[in-house]
């Protein structure tokens, strides 16, 4: 089969359409005939080399993808589902694993990781909304605010920025939020309450718009430590990157803040998760936003787009 991927770390050029053995489902899995695979920072991170230290046991090629979305072409033996064949379907992918990610024809999970897409969604809308969305919800559910709670989010025009916004106005909560001023009649209508600019002294802007210091951040224009000084005593903050990867790891606060490290792997087979997002899908509540489809032999531009930024809503590649 068809998948994309590299043989060496370095810059988008690295990235090839490559021909690799077709994964059987074995006892317990799904197969799934991809149709799209959403392109996300954390692949650039995998491509550029940033988690070498994670991909060391794995044999070349490295073939990156957390989100894909397709329909059901095989059932192995024993798998815990409802699923049929032919069902349309969406999954996160963990590319740390012997098989790759989701760049490829086909990717074989275990029954827990795969979900019924939304209805009436096309593959490349529904493949942005796994690893994005079950980000998002781990974040607000771990952050545990109550309705009426104040929420900064950072990044909002970004996809997972926007599922946050949306999210946490489905929860009830106040949310304000940065954004270009391009980008302000969007995170508008993705549902913040206010909206200040992006850039640097956001933090001040944040309070100011809120009449003092928020309940929480969820910060996924990953600023880090700069933003602080925006959140209350015994408040709480939400990062979206390790201490191993770029921008990620905020310095031990000297205030009461409880910061949050948010670790999509910890929802991995979680198919109430995935079932969740799907309804808020069906409901309107999340609205997948797709900026572009490529094919595969695109990757390296896809690649390059989604890293020069500005890029609103998710690069797909069309298998």
């Amino acid at each position: 089969m068809r998948a994309v991927g590299l043989t060496g770390y370095g810059g988008p050029e690295v990235l090839r359409v490559v021909a690799v053995p077709r994964p059987q489902a074995g006892p317990g899995q799904v197969r799934v005939r991809v149709r799209a695979a959403a392109v996300n920072p954390a692949d650039t991170l995998l491509r550029a080399g940033c988690i070498a230290n994670l991909m060391r046991e794995l044999t070349p090629p490295y073939i990156p993808g957390q989100d894909i979305a397709g329909t059901v072409d095989q059932i192995g033996p024993g798998a815990d589902t409802r699923l049929r064949i032919g069902d349309p379907v969406m999954a996160m992918v963990i590319p740390i694993r012997p098989d790759g990610g989701g760049y490829a024809d086909h990717v074989v999970l275990d029954a827990g990781w795969v979900s019924r897409a939304p209805a009436g969604m096309s593959h490349e809308e529904a493949a942005t909304l796994p690893l994005n969305g079950l980000t998002a919800l781990l974040a607000l559910d771990g952050l545990g605010l109550p309705a009426g709670s104040s929420l900064a989010v950072t990044g909002a025009a970004g996809v997972l920025g926007g599922y946050l916004v949306q999210l946490a106005k489905h929860r009830g909560l106040r949310v304000v939020a940065d954004a270009l001023p391009a980008d302000v009649p969007l995170v508008r209508k993705l549902g913040a309450d206010e909206v200040v600019a992006r850039g640097d002294g956001v933090a001040a802007r944040l309070v100011q718009a809120t009449g003092g210091p928020v309940d929480a951040i969820a910060d996924a224009a990953v600023i880090g430590d700069a933003l602080l000084g925006a959140v209350r005593d015994g408040g709480a903050f939400a990062q979206f990157r390790g201490s191993g990867e770029p921008g990620g790891g905020l310095h031990t606060p000297r205030r009461p803040i409880t910061i949050h490290s948010v670790f999509v792997p910890d929802y991995g087979g979680r198919q109430d998760k995935l079932d969740e997002l799907r309804r808020l899908a069906e409901a309107g509540v999340l609205t997948p936003r797709v900026a572009q489809v490529l094919p595969p032999e695109q990757a390296p531009l896809a690649h390059r787009l989604l890293e020069a930024g500005g890029v609103r809503g998710r690069l797909v590649l069309a298998f």
